[in-house]
């Protein structure tokens, strides 16, 4: 029997300019361990002409891989990531990153990826309950029991 998956929550405003996607960590990693919500998030991640992948995304999916499953199957995660436009965290996005960060009250890496779509007006999909209701954002909900920690707490 086929799993049933939740529909995402499209929240962003439906317009020409939001033909680029941005799938967070927490979306790559649902991806890759196929989880519940794999396939809300796979339309965004096969779309890899229409992908924008912020590097912060790459240090988090590589890191989390790496501890988890070893270098083979993270090299492949990236691998795949790669397809899309990788994009590097200079410093005017840096700043952008930190104001957006302070304003909305965002973690570190989501004030990074949020200032990365939105200088591309790209979607940004996520798992991340703080990004829900916000525009520019496809939010998926968590199933309850399944949680992706990507805290640096574990060795």
């Amino acid at each position: 029997m086929a799993r049933q998956r939740p529909a995402p929550r499209h929240l962003a405003r439906k317009s020409a300019r939001a033909a680029a996607n941005v799938v967070d960590s927490s979306g790559w990693l649902e991806y890759v361990d196929d989880g519940p919500n794999a396939g809300a998030f796979e339309p965004a991640i096969l779309a890899v002409e229409r992908l924008i992948v912020p590097t912060i995304c790459l240090l988090e999916v590589f890191k989390r891989m790496l501890r988890e499953k070893g270098e083979d199957a993270a090299l492949e995660v990236v691998s795949q990531m790669r397809q899309g436009l990788v994009v590097d965290l200079d410093a005017d996005l840096a700043l952008e990153a930190g104001r957006l960060g302070l304003e909305l009250k965002l973690p570190l890496a989501d004030s990074a990826i949020f200032a990365t779509a939105r200088l591309h007006a790209a979607t940004l999909w996520t798992q991340d309950e703080h990004f829900d209701g916000m525009d520019g954002v496809c939010y998926i909900p968590r199933p309850v029991a399944h949680d992706v920690d990507l805290s640096d707490d574990r060795p």
